[in-house]
């Protein structure tokens, strides 16, 4: 078992946002000490209490401050992008770090549908392409051909080199399994989002409809859970309370509330084969 943590920038309360980019830079680097296998950060838009907007930014940085550690996107929301901008990043991604570079690709927006028309007014249909901004995407990414007579055919992503970013499909549905199976990528399924309702069905939908690809001959099926972790049994439950109280108020649709009561990050632990 292999064991990676996944940091969203929390904002504390009181404190300038920009801390909390500088400190998931410290905590990949604390991360990798102590031997984790991976590190990913998020992309969210127009949060107050999720800072990391630019996975791609925080990734270089980690990148060129450790030596070891994969570092993933947890991950690109590609309806709001260019497949080839993405291919294009994470080539410069894998540049900095041969080998280490893990493309985490996600569907849902990341924000609310305002936020998301602000960063793409074809989001939507960006959304409807998403099979084939994957699939444009795995080629580009790998240095592989798009489908003969594809109008792009004859662009490629630089720069090249002897190895490529790892991509991954992330969801908290059967779509996302069944477009991770259609195209023999991996794929992680977000349990900490749905408090694991629907994991054990996308993971065999997965697997049974898995295509086996030359990058994975096999299935690779993981997910992410919630963990909070504190000195003591007691500082755990002190702070759990902000997480408890949080989650209430978005239930009760009291949403403006929830960024008072962030007292400290809680992170959360990836468990993968």
């Amino acid at each position: 078992m292999r064991l990676s943590v996944l940091d969203q920038s929390v904002a504390i309360a009181g404190r300038p946002q920009g801390e909390s980019i500088r400190e998931t830079l410290d905590l990949a680097r604390h991360c990798e000490a102590l031997g984790y296998h991976r590190f990913w950060v998020s992309e969210h838009h127009n949060h107050d209490t999720i800072t990391g907007t630019a996975p791609e930014i925080v990734m270089a940085a980690i990148a060129a401050t450790t030596t070891r550690i994969r570092i993933g996107s947890a991950g690109i929301m590609l309806p709001h992008y260019s497949s080839l901008k993405i291919a294009e990043q994470f080539r410069v991604l894998d540049a900095i770090a041969p080998g280490r570079i893990d493309l985490g690709l996600g569907r849902a927006p990341g924000s609310d549908g305002r936020t998301a028309y602000a960063l793409n007014p074809n989001a939507g249909q960006g959304a409807d392409r998403f099979p084939e901004q994957v699939r444009d995407l795995l080629a580009w990414v790998n240095g592989e051909a798009l489908p003969e007579g594809h109008i792009f055919g004859a662009i490629r992503a630089f720069p090249t080199g002897e190895t490529a970013p790892r991509m991954w499909m992330l969801g908290t549905s059967d779509y996302g399994a069944r477009i991770a199976a259609h195209f023999g990528i991996p794929y992680c399924f977000a349990h900490f989002i749905t408090q694991g309702q629907g994991c054990l069905q996308a993971l065999d939908l997965y697997r049974q409809h898995y295509q086996p690809s030359a990058r994975h001959p096999e299935p690779v099926a993981t997910i992410c859970v919630w963990a909070l972790t504190g000195e003591s049994e007691e500082a755990v439950d002190f702070e759990f309370m902000s997480r408890a109280h949080s989650r209430l108020a978005r239930d009760r649709g009291v949403l403006q509330s929830v960024h008072a009561y962030i007292s400290q990050r809680g992170h959360l632990m990836r468990i993968s084969r």
